[in-house]
């Protein structure tokens, strides 16, 4: 304990051991300590990647960060002090791209089985057909071709025969199969074009050429019902909450809602008036790119004079999210070169690159009024074509009316890159959005139909660390509620484990091994760099004097322990704001 007469010595103390480098902390902030954790391993992501012992938090914020004998100095009649024993603490992980108000509703009427194969798929929607009135659609999301074992879609024939009586829809996306009923339903026949200005094309049998059920980045042609009753606002909010604590059971604490609409806005400020917004959210406004410019500046002027646009670290709005091209794991990203003939993917044509969804001019001014309106643009962007194509607009902007790198434009997914792509992000600051866990998923698909030499770019984080682009690391969680059997799984760990070996299921060597990283690295993916991500490098990210006290306590020294445990490390207990959020049983 330290009695007020002995403050000021502790001060001058403090001050000499910050000028000689033994000491993190601002000892005109230390006038209270409410809890001191020590005898740990922290490490504190700062500028020089210090690995320090002992750290102080007072009300919401870190105030000191050293060695044991110098932060417990701090220690008064109230502290409370908590022997790390050893364990090793990381700041609070940030996951820069999730989709949580939907996600969390993917099961809430029913337990969704994980599909593996064709015959997971058709076993499933057997089942619904068991339990719905026929004529009810079925409708299965998200189960992509490229990670079921037989790779490739279920058949317009093998969906009638489990479901004659329902019209089926299994979508991927903006790619999709249909059952004959549901091709009815729909009205898609042999004579149907697609007329609504929109990308995409149907599939259809070379000999008759009646539609196959399959469709391209057109799904929303479908005229599907959902059969569920609809959930109520309550049921949604507590959805949500839960799903927020589970992301509190791997460590984060701040999560980006890449797709942000104001239905989901709502429930994030409810569970924000309720004190359960247990993460911290960064939006980016959900805006359709294939509007009319004039719709396009209403919605980016909405997002701009939105309340939740001024700062606020629990709940802020602060980007513009559009789509630019189509999806890896639905053979639509848009490519520089041609895909290539391809069963997996149903592609027949040799001069096929995917499909990009903005022409140069428009793409050009929605990201410049978003970036001229405070907020960060970014789209997806799969295909090395459409990084290129983003990549130009930000040069043009930046060339032409403004430099673009303290409105850190973005790039969403970008898993086909190229060197030059690389150098034009460096030079404008321009920043990524990446997705490990896709490596880890897709790689032994995306190696069969690219080969080595179109995969040399592929997630290509060495190459980014190196010309100093700074990339955030995320998991694109769309569905279910668990961070390993979700789609797509959003356990950090298992992220920054594919960022440091490369090494793709079902392969056991890693997918470019010159591509590595190291664990420091890994780790900043979901620290600082996704905090310098969302404008906040200087309120989180790192775990130094001044910065909210958002922490996380391991199980394990994921700088120490064999590589291949990274990945299932366990979290003990999560901190917010200096607030316990979640202790393992």
């Amino acid at each position: 304990m330290i009695e007020p007469r002995s403050r000021v010595l502790v001060s001058l103390v403090c001050l000499l051991l910050i000028s000689t480098g033994f000491l993190h902390v601002r000892a005109q902030d230390v006038q209270r300590v409410d809890a001191i954790y020590y005898n740990g391993k922290i490490v504190t992501v700062d500028d020089q990647s210090q690995v320090l012992q002992a750290f102080a938090v007072f009300e919401e914020k870190i105030v000191a960060v050293g060695d044991n004998s110098m932060v417990r100095k701090f220690a008064q009649k109230d502290t409370v002090l908590k022997d790390l024993d050893g364990r090793m603490v990381l700041p609070g992980l940030i996951d820069s791209h999730v989709h949580a108000p939907d996600a969390s509703m993917f099961e809430w009427d029913h337990p969704i089985p994980e599909m593996e194969t064709i015959q997971d798929v058709l076993s499933y929607i057997r089942s619904r057909a068991e339990v719905l009135e026929p004529g009810k659609w079925i409708h299965v999301s998200q189960v992509f071709v490229t990670r079921l074992a037989d790779q490739r879609f279920p058949t317009r024939f093998e969906l009638d025969q489990v479901a004659p009586k329902h019209p089926v829809f299994f979508r991927t996306g903006p790619d999709g199969a249909l059952n004959s009923l549901a091709l009815e339903r729909s009205g898609i026949d042999k004579d149907f074009q697609i007329s609504d200005g929109e990308p995409g094309y149907i599939e259809k049998d070379p000999q008759t050429q009646e539609p196959n059920g399959i469709l391209r980045s057109c799904t929303r042609l479908v005229k599907w019902e959902d059969p569920r009753v609809k959930p109520t606002d309550q049921e949604r909010i507590s959805r949500l909450a839960m799903l927020l604590k589970d992301y509190n059971s791997v460590g984060l604490t701040s999560i980006c809602d890449r797709l942000a609409t104001d239905d989901g806005i709502r429930l994030y400020e409810t569970l924000l008036e309720r004190d359960a917004l247990s993460c911290r959210v960064f939006l980016s406004y959900s805006v359709n790119a294939q509007a009319s410019m004039e719709e396009i500046e209403k919605s980016i002027k909405r997002a701009a004079t939105h309340p939740r646009h001024h700062y606020d670290n629990r709940l802020w709005l602060r980007g513009i999210k559009v789509f630019l091209d189509g999806g890896m794991l639905t053979g639509s990203a848009y490519m520089r070169e041609p895909w290539g003939l391809s069963t997996i993917y149903s592609i027949t044509d040799p001069k096929y690159r995917g499909l990009l969804y903005i022409e140069p001019s428009k793409l050009y001014q929605m990201s410049k009024l978003a970036l001229q309106s405070d907020l960060q643009f970014t789209a997806h962007s799969v295909g090395d074509g459409a990084v290129h194509a983003l990549i130009d607009a930000y040069e043009r902007i930046s060339t032409q009316d403004f430099p673009v790198r303290d409105k850190r434009p973005c790039i969403t997914h970008c898993n086909f890159m190229s060197a030059e792509a690389i150098e034009r992000m460096s030079k404008v600051g321009i920043v990524a959005d990446l997705q490990p866990a896709w490596l880890f998923l897709d790689g032994k698909t995306l190696l069969k139909q690219f080969g080595q030499e179109r995969t040399a770019f592929f997630q290509p984080y060495r190459n980014l660390a190196d010309a100093k682009v700074i990339v955030g690391g995320g998991s694109d969680h769309m569905q279910r509620i668990g961070s390993i059997r979700s789609v797509n799984p959003y356990n950090p760990f298992l992220g920054m484990s594919v960022a440091i070996e490369r090494i793709p299921r079902g392969m056991d060597q890693p997918l470019h091994r010159e591509q590595c990283i190291s664990r420091q690295e890994a780790i900043r993916l979901y620290t600082r760099n996704n905090a310098y991500l969302t404008f906040e490098e200087n309120h989180k990210g790192s775990i130094e004097p001044g910065k909210l006290a958002d922490f996380i306590i391991l199980d394990r020294d994921i700088l120490e322990c064999p590589s291949d445990q990274i990945a299932s490390t366990k979290v003990l207990e999560t901190y917010v704001g200096g607030r316990l959020v979640y202790r393992a049983d």
